[in-house]
């Protein structure tokens, strides 16, 4: 209901004529954009990845062909791309894998035998920067890059977000429809991050309010991978942002600044605003939720 109501008035800037599911929604004027960061995929193909994603691939490839052999062969940053121009393999056309049909078997990906899954042709592969091949940059997992380009703040900044997330395992081009849904969730909160910094730092304005609205992001993962989700959510709204979570893990709803706890039970026999407050306030209220809070905010001190 309240991402629906959002998405009608705030383009419109102002209240709509009828609101749906609900009499209003008070605030609305004070927010510039809305967005669900949910789990559906970063892209469909396996040309999408999660450098080319954020963004910071583009940075790459200028870097690349801002070396002196690049320069020498008359390399442009186009020839650093594995989706268009001369610099992709023309076995797998960028891809690093090929498909083979298997009949009446789910077809087979195996990488190209001719870039060896490096997606780039042997020219292109020839430059190096930091003794380091294009193809090496994309098959690079991400705690590696981090501190491989520290040097480029551009390219460093998102890798250590995507670290801080927990995706540090990633290769840069790992194609995203390899990624879990939990995954592809993270990235487009990095996505965000790096936004927030690029208006900010950048343009020297102040970045658009955004009203974020996450549902159940700690599905599937580790308790050390939702303290880190925590810390990204805490980022976003310190950026002067607004995050809605939809969620059950007891150390998110702890963190809040204000909680709506629905009940009193689960099911059809729940639904209903049971207590409105800060956490302390919901355990203090002793509902069901408040009960399985106080342990928390217990140990957290």
């Amino acid at each position: 209901v309240l991402l629906a109501g959002m998405a009608v008035a705030v383009p419109l800037r102002k209240a709509p004529a009828q609101w749906t599911g609900c009499d209003g929604i008070e605030g609305h004027e004070q927010v510039d954009r809305v967005l669900e960061v949910d789990q559906t995929p970063i892209g469909k193909t396996p040309r999408s990845c999660p450098a080319t994603y954020i963004g910071f691939w583009d940075a790459i490839r200028k870097l690349f062909a801002e070396t002196l052999e690049s320069k020498a062969r008359g390399y442009a940053p186009a020839r650093f791309s594995f989706n268009t121009g001369a610099g992709r393999c023309p076995g797998c056309e960028g891809q690093g894998m090929k498909t083979i049909e298997m009949s009446f078997l789910p077809d087979v990906k195996v990488p190209c035998d001719q870039c060896h899954g490096q997606r780039f042709n042997p020219e292109t592969l020839g430059v190096s920067w930091r003794g380091k091949s294009i193809g090496d940059v994309l098959a690079m997992e991400v705690d590696e890059a981090v501190e491989f380009f520290a040097s480029m703040p551009s390219i460093a900044h998102p890798l250590q977000l995507l670290k801080d997330v927990g995706l540090g395992y990633l290769t840069l081009g790992q194609p995203s429809p390899t990624l879990s849904g939990g995954e592809a969730q993270r990235i487009k909160l990095v996505s965000e991050l790096v936004k927030v910094r690029d208006d900010v730092t950048r343009r020297g304005q102040k970045a658009p309010h955004t009203l974020y609205v996450l549902d159940e992001p700690t599905v599937g993962l580790h308790m050390a991978d939702v303290e880190k989700l925590i810390r990204v959510l805490h980022r976003l709204v310190a950026g002067g942002h607004s995050v809605v979570v939809i969620e059950h893990d007891l150390d998110v709803i702890a963190e809040a600044d204000w909680v709506l706890d629905l009940g009193p039970e689960g099911g059809d026999a729940g639904g209903r605003l049971v207590m409105e407050g800060t956490p302390e306030a919901v355990v203090a209220s002793g509902s069901h939720t408040g009960v399985a809070l106080r342990s928390v905010l217990a140990r957290a001190g």
